[in-house]
């Protein structure tokens, strides 16, 4: 698996308007891969945070009216968590929004495929950046067995070093797979 072949799996149209997602709760993220061995960048939320505490998620986060869609949203997020300046030119496509379970965020991914990125630095939001493997990563997935994860249709799991990534960032990961058909 190249990075060629992530980016034509992985570009679509760019669909960042408000208003095409609703209005409440909006929230976008990053997906990142980067390297000859492609490798996605995650995040690991700090423990003591009210929302989404000690979670495995991509850089991003609520959509902030002075953001002028939600593309920025999602580069904006991505430089104040993770240090990471990524261009409107660098993102290569969009994936279907994703809801979260627990806070009713409607989140819509980016996709950026860059050969290298510069060294990170993770902000208050951020415990620890994760620089996974992509292709034995996504091979972790499973059902999520959790049942009450269950009220919204399809849940999956993923495991990096003994930690469980579920919820939004597992559907997420999900569409990925699909897309590559893995």
């Amino acid at each position: 698996m190249d990075l060629e072949l992530l980016r034509s799996s992985l570009s679509s149209k760019i669909d960042p308007v408000v208003e095409h997602y609703g209005t409440n709760n909006l929230a976008s993220i990053l997906v990142v891969i980067y390297g000859e061995d492609p490798i996605i960048l995650m995040t690991e939320k700090p423990k003591h945070l009210k929302l989404h505490a000690g979670e495995i998620s991509f850089p991003g986060g609520k959509f902030d009216p002075n953001d002028s869609d939600l593309l920025e949203t999602a580069l904006r997020e991505t430089r104040e968590e993770i240090g990471l300046r990524i261009s409107k030119n660098q993102v290569t496509g969009q994936l279907a929004p994703v809801v979260t379970l627990n806070s009713g965020f409607t989140i819509l991914p980016f996709v950026s495929i860059v050969d290298e990125i510069t060294s990170l630095s993770a902000n208050s939001e951020v415990e620890k950046i994760l620089h996974i493997p992509l292709k034995s990563f996504l091979k972790t997935m499973a059902d999520d067995p959790n049942p009450t994860h269950q009220r919204i249709q399809e849940m999956y799991t993923f495991e990096y070093q003994n930690k469980i990534i579920w919820g939004a960032s597992a559907r997420i990961l999900k569409q990925i797979a699909n897309r590559l058909n893995l």
